[in-house]
């Protein structure tokens, strides 16, 4: 299922497909190219339960800061007849899913799910303490992100929608333009430009938005406190906290997608191996033994 389409007079976004894989904070999934989910890491709120999940086009981790890192979490995965299903904790509802249709992208933050219609519209359930799931008024969204407290959409027209908290001015985004993917961590937000540079805005304490000097980027994804982008021949840029080693990734090659959890890393090499670096106190990095799964269209 492709998102819609429509003639835009200034930019037709045409954002990258979301990676195959998803980390979440303490746990990591995956998508195999027939369809099927693998899951590892902390799984006692049911988030890794995923192994009867079928014909999955898309998958997404909820994550949350390390600070509120209690293990309570959700995985959610897209099928490809548009619909949605969830698995894990459910405190704030943010895994009941089961009655949305004609999806055709999905991210998870903290405590909560959002959904990508086909018309371009947009569907939340979960926590909205700080606004992040007030998105029923967005319209030609091609792409969505889930930071812990805000949630940034990519419009038609190459320019960036954000709903949540901006207590970091997080959601300083106005003056972007010709964005062709968004990424949104703890406190700060990541955008690709169609020319393979990047933009940043948020919390900087760790240099998370030092991301200026980026070139040749093709995907890019936020941590709580690290972000990461890959680039064209293959290599992997990481800049923020390396304190549990995500950001160890600079002997990566041949990576065609990666994902960023709390404080743990994943890329996807072209031979459908997955490669992980940073915390692994619950297995989370153990992806050693994963093959086939689904790369980026």
């Amino acid at each position: 299922m492709e998102p819609f389409s429509s003639n835009h007079p200034v930019f037709q976004a045409k954002p990258r497909l979301k990676s195959p894989l998803a980390a979440g904070p303490r746990h990591s999934v995956g998508l195999r190219s027939d369809g099927t989910v693998v899951a590892v890491g902390d799984a006692k709120s049911g988030q890794c339960k995923v192994d009867d999940w079928r014909h999955i086009v898309a998958v997404a981790a909820g994550n949350v800061h390390m600070a509120a890192n209690t293990g309570n979490s959700h995985s959610v995965g897209l099928r490809s007849d548009g619909t949605v299903v969830a698995t894990g904790w459910n405190g704030h509802h943010q895994c009941e899913v089961n009655g949305w249709s004609e999806i055709v992208a999905i991210t998870a933050g903290w405590r909560r799910t959002l959904g990508l219609k086909s018309d371009g519209t947009v569907v939340a359930v979960g926590r909205n303490a700080e606004g992040q799931c007030e998105v029923s008024d967005w319209r030609d969204i091609v792409a969505i992100s889930a930071g812990d407290w805000h949630t940034a959409g990519l419009r038609l027209d190459g320019t960036v929608t954000m709903a949540g908290n901006n207590r970091y001015g997080q959601c300083n985004v106005s003056l972007w333009h010709e964005i062709t993917e968004v990424a949104a961590g703890y406190l700060h937000t990541v955008g690709l430009r169609s020319d393979g540079t990047v933009v940043a805005a948020g919390l900087n304490k760790h240099g998370q938005c030092e991301v200026e000097d980026w070139r040749e980027i093709v995907a890019i994804a936020a941590g709580s406190y690290h972000t990461l982008g890959l680039k064209s021949d293959g290599t992997v840029m990481a800049t923020g906290s390396k304190q549990f080693g995500q950001g160890e990734v600079t002997r990566w090659h041949g990576i065609v997608a990666i994902a960023a959890g709390c404080v743990h890393t994943l890329g996807l090499k072209a031979d459908g191996t997955v490669v992980a670096a940073g915390y692994n106190e619950y297995g989370q990095c153990e992806v050693g033994g994963w093959n086939g799964i689904q790369p980026p269209i």
